[in-house]
């Protein structure tokens, strides 16, 4: 099943805002802890459409709690941590995009997907430029890294989840996912940091923490994942995660242009490879077609000698 032209165009634009997102994050995270950023993304995401829109049927408040936890917390608060202790948007662009292998593998083991050869030469090539810049990253750096994979994790978790589910209501599914969000991110902050981080609230928030609340609440997680998750509902998973290798290179550029993030040759090759092993994976299908097609007229030539 091909996907059509309308949902190709809205993948593309979704992932180039979501790359652009992490320099927004960035922004918010100048007057902001990511306890409070993430608290506050999700209680926008939730209030108050959550009193207008009705919860979404045939979804049960277990699956929407589960989501809105690794949603929530599992995947935005574990970045906007690894980014609050050093991680550039940049950087955490580009290793979030893991969660593709994670969705993929999912799919494979639960819904019967296949994983092929090519599928394991492109994860050889991402995990050779993973350890390359793991070697020269300082601990801080690797720390950063290690959370932003444990995030990509929790996304290929959420995936999976769309994938099984298949909610009709996607914006409700979001919205009422969100409100399980903020408990849990509540929680977090109180129980790792008391109440010291609300204080921002009672002296008011800075023109840049507004714009990147808002732009991560309405534009990131409303209409970017409600059409990324109707997607993943309406296309097979190997269709649809190619896309997200757009999220990196949208990334790097807007940390580039906005906070003049600079690469070493060595981080430029490495996060090359990363990018080539995920553009193999995800890519495997149409490269075994290719490979094969090339191999049956020679097949055929030798018979006939």
């Amino acid at each position: 099943m091909n996907m059509s032209r309308r949902d190709l165009f809205a993948g593309v634009l979704v992932t180039v805002l979501w790359g652009c997102n992490f320099s927004v994050i960035e922004l918010g995270l100048k007057t902001l802890d990511p306890y409070l950023l993430t608290l506050l993304r999700f209680t926008f995401c939730a209030v108050p459409l959550v009193f207008f829109i009705r919860r979404p049927a045939g979804v049960s408040l277990a699956v929407l709690a589960g989501y809105g936890a690794m949603f929530g917390a599992g995947l935005w608060w574990m970045v906007n941590f690894a980014m609050y202790n050093g991680l550039s948007p940049g950087m955490s662009s580009v290793f979030l995009q893991f969660s593709a292998f994670f969705t993929i593998g999912w799919s494979a083991l639960f819904l019967g997907e296949r994983i092929n050869a090519v599928h394991v030469g492109g994860m050889a090539f991402a995990v050779a430029g993973l350890l390359l810049i793991l070697l020269g990253s300082e601990p801080s750096t690797s720390f950063g890294i290690l959370l932003v994979l444990l995030a990509a994790m929790a996304w290929s978790l959420c995936n999976l989840l769309v994938k099984v589910k298949r909610p009709g209501q996607m914006m409700a599914f979001i919205i009422w996912s969100s409100l399980f969000s903020v408990p849990v991110i509540m929680l977090l902050t109180v129980v790792t940091q008391g109440t010291a981080p609300f204080a921002s609230l009672v002296q008011g928030l800075a023109w840049e923490a507004l714009f990147s609340i808002a732009f991560q609440s309405y534009v990131t997680t409303l209409l970017g994942y409600l059409v990324w998750n109707n997607l993943m509902k309406k296309y097979p998973a190997t269709h649809v995660a190619p896309l997200s290798l757009l999220v990196p290179v949208s990334g790097l550029l807007a940390s580039y242009l906005f906070y003049e993030e600079v690469l070493s040759v060595a981080q430029g090759l490495a996060i090359g490879l990363v990018l080539v092993g995920i553009a193999v994976f995800l890519n495997a299908q149409s490269l075994s077609a290719l490979v094969l097609s090339r191999r049956a007229p020679r097949s055929r030539a030798s018979q006939g000698n």
